[in-house]
């Protein structure tokens, strides 16, 4: 097991400080990924800057939710599956959405899907698409801009699902009840088959 700091405000070093306390402020609490992260200010401030740039793009919040589970899910990450989960719920984001996505299972909508389908081609395929992946997305009903906000969007999550993996980041105690493990879900699934 990794033994990385989780910094408080405190403890974080000088260009963290401030960015912890706005965390203390905003959301009660000091995030565990945002502890981690402090250790390299620039990092925490990168990763916040681009949730605030993906939160302002063109996607709704059941887009953005299906944009951050599904990279969340593909990269097994145990740590952001239950945090976006608690997000989700906070932007009341209906909860047959987020459980289709922690069970990986179909998008209630065409579009959706599509939105899915694509960010997992950007993920697996590291960008690598295409023409067909492309034609098909821009069928549902989206466009270049969001093709291109998918990347933001993948690029906030490489920054904490990679972190959260090589740091072993213990779960919220508030995001602890939506709990999630890639493996124990697949057998939860099969066992409701």
């Amino acid at each position: 097991m990794n033994t990385f700091n989780i910094h408080n405000v405190e403890t974080a070093p000088e260009k963290s400080k401030a960015i912890l306390a706005a965390s203390l402020k905003t959301n009660g609490m000091i995030a565990n990924l945002h502890g981690v992260m402090a250790e390299a200010p620039e990092l925490l401030m990168a990763y916040q800057e681009l949730g605030k740039l993906f939160t302002n793009t063109s996607f709704d919040k059941d887009e953005l939710t299906v944009v951050w589970q599904t990279i969340n899910v593909e990269h097994n990450c145990t740590y952001c599956v239950p945090a976006h989960t608690a997000i989700a719920n906070s932007m009341k984001v209906d909860p047959s959405l987020t459980e289709a996505l922690r069970d990986q299972k179909a998008m209630p909508t065409p579009k959706l899907q599509a939105l899915q389908d694509m960010t997992l081609n950007v993920v697996r395929k590291r960008g690598n698409v295409s023409d067909e992946d492309i034609s098909a997305f821009f069928a549902a009903g989206y466009a270049q801009r969001q093709l291109l906000e998918i990347i933001l969007g993948v690029s906030q999550k490489v920054i904490s699902n990679y972190v959260n993996h090589i740091a072993e980041t213990p779960v919220d105690k508030p995001f602890q009840k939506f709990a999630w493990d890639k493996k124990a879900n697949a057998k939860l699934i099969a066992k409701r088959v």
